[in-house]
């Protein structure tokens, strides 16, 4: 969203590639105005799917996902790397890369 003059702008998000939990929407009406501006649709689904989720867990999934919706539809720099994935203009590592870094650490955590 953009900032109108007497509001603070947003600030860059720290990793294209992961929400913190201080980034983005931080109240369902926030929420709401994000998901209404981004498509009438998605605030429409975003709620029916709300209504329905059971309190907990579920209802932290829902909310959690349209954050993300957000996010991939809002956010420049995460276009921009899921832009470059598609073409083929980042650098990869093989799984086995992966799993090796995360043993050499002790937790995959």
């Amino acid at each position: 969203m953009s900032a109108l003059p007497h509001e603070t702008p947003a600030r860059a998000y720290a990793n294209p590639h992961r929400l913190e939990t201080d980034e983005g929407p931080q109240t369902l009406a926030e929420l709401r105005a994000a998901l209404a501006l981004i498509s009438p649709a998605e605030l429409v689904a975003f709620n029916a799917k709300l209504d329905a989720a059971r309190f907990g867990a579920a209802q932290a999934a829902v909310i959690t996902e349209a954050r993300h919706l957000v996010a991939l539809r809002t956010r420049t720099e995460v276009q921009a790397a899921i832009a470059a994935s598609l073409a083929g203009e980042t650098q990869t590592a093989p799984v086995s890369d992966l799993y090796a870094f995360l043993e050499g650490k002790g937790s995959a955590a």
